[in-house]
Parts: C-alpha cells; structure tokens; sequence
C-alpha cells in the first residue's frame, strides 16, 4: 500500500533509556530515516511520547495530584519535539512543531488547517504537548490528530516488534497477532493503544495502524516500502 501521508507515533524511549533522558545518536538515526522517507514524497506528522523525561503518577510521581503531573509529561513532550525538529532540520527537512497549548516563542498553536498546509508544502509536522488536556494519553493525542489531518495510516514504533495476545515479556508463549481489527482490540484488551485511542480510530474509520518494533529505525521505512512485519490494526 503507498501511504500519501502518515502519522509516527515514537515513545519516549525512543530518544532515550538506560538513565540517559536523550541518547543523540539515536536521536540522529530516527531524524535521517524521517529525512530519508520526507525523499520519498510521504507526508508525515510525528507525535512523541515524554517517558524518556517523565513517568507521571508512576514512582515517587504517584503522590501528585494527576492533572500536575499530566502538564509536566505535555511538557516532556514540547522538549522531545523539539530536540527532534532540530535533528530533523539538521538532515536539512523543514519542520514545525505544532503545540496544543500555547508557547509562541517555542512553537506555533496547532489548528488542523495549518498543520495540513505544513504537510502539503513538505514539511514534517511534530505534535506537542498531547491533546492538550490532562487525562489524556500521547497515544489518545496521535489518534485524534491522525484523523484531523486525514492520515492513511498511524506508524507505530513501540518497544515491542508487534501486538501480542498476552505480554511477551512476562509469557514467552505469547503468539504475535499479524491483523486484528478495533473491535477485537477493545474487546479482548490487547494492548495496542489505550481504549480512547482506538475507539477514536474505530469510529472515525482510521485506515490502519501498523504497530513494529523501533530497535531499528530503518523499519520505519521498510513498512513504508510494503514490508508486512509487525501487525496491522484495522476497521
């Protein structure tokens, strides 16, 4: 399938782990094959996770009041945007992060007709700061935002290579699920997205969401290039 324009969903963990909240290199790597798909006519739209800066209500976190905590992790996700706009801008691809709350000398407010002009004028586009409401997950903002912007698919590149019945790091039994569609996700509770993510893409009739592992960032691309690892989610 050739996607005309596509929303990637990166976690955190994307831009750093291991105690380090951002490992450039890897940073770098994910910003040159952004670039290298940009050369290949897609339009793309980026949403980044905050969990390498901030695990909310998780830890010694649990103790604050859950809206405080939701506004750090928007913020987390404003600092990661904009680490990776300069590492994509440094391959030499015109971005804009796009923030749901306001902080014009950071970036711009997002509405859905400017960030579609973005995209049609070739410029990658980086949602910040989630929906821009606490309760609300990053996962629940690149739903709503793939469906504003009308994308063809949602990339999701997880720490995982794929959608599994059960936990594969906690049964090694654990089968991988190549297609399921929304119905089933919410159902039998796998874990894809959280349940207002999917229900968003189920009732707004998402295309697809392809869920493949990110230990190499080239996936990205190869999923792009009709590669059919990981699992595709579907009406």
């Amino acid at each position: 399938m050739r996607y005309h324009r596509v929303l990637i969903k990166l976690s955190g963990e994307a831009l750093g782990e291991n105690g380090r909240l951002f490992d450039f290199n890897q940073i770098d790597l994910v910003a040159s094959v952004i670039a290298e798909l940009h050369k290949t006519g897609t339009e793309i739209a980026l949403v980044i996770g905050a969990g390498n800066i901030w695990r909310g209500r998780q830890g010694p976190a649990a103790k604050m009041a859950a809206i405080n905590a939701d506004h750090m992790g928007m913020l987390g996700t404003a600092i990661n945007s904009i680490a990776m706009q300069d590492a994509i801008e440094r391959q030499g691809v015109s971005t804009r992060v796009m923030s749901a709350i306001e902080m014009t000398r950071f970036c711009e407010p997002y509405t859905y007709r400017r960030a579609i002009r973005h995209l049609e004028k070739g410029r990658v586009v980086i949602f910040a700061c989630g929906t821009g409401n606490p309760f609300f997950s990053t996962d629940t903002a690149a739903a709503l935002r793939a469906v504003e912007i009308g994308a063809d698919a949602i990339l999701l590149a997880k720490n995982v290579d794929g959608v599994y019945d059960s936990d594969p790091r906690l049964n090694p039994e654990a089968k991988l699920l190549k297609d399921i569609n929304y119905r089933d996700v919410l159902e039998k509770d796998l874990k894809v997205m959280d349940a207002s993510a999917i229900t968003i893409c189920q009732e707004n009739k998402v295309p697809c969401i392809r869920v493949f592992g990110l230990d190499d960032p080239q996936n990205i691309l190869r999923v792009i290039q009709g590669d059919n690892m990981g699992t595709v989610v579907h009406p």
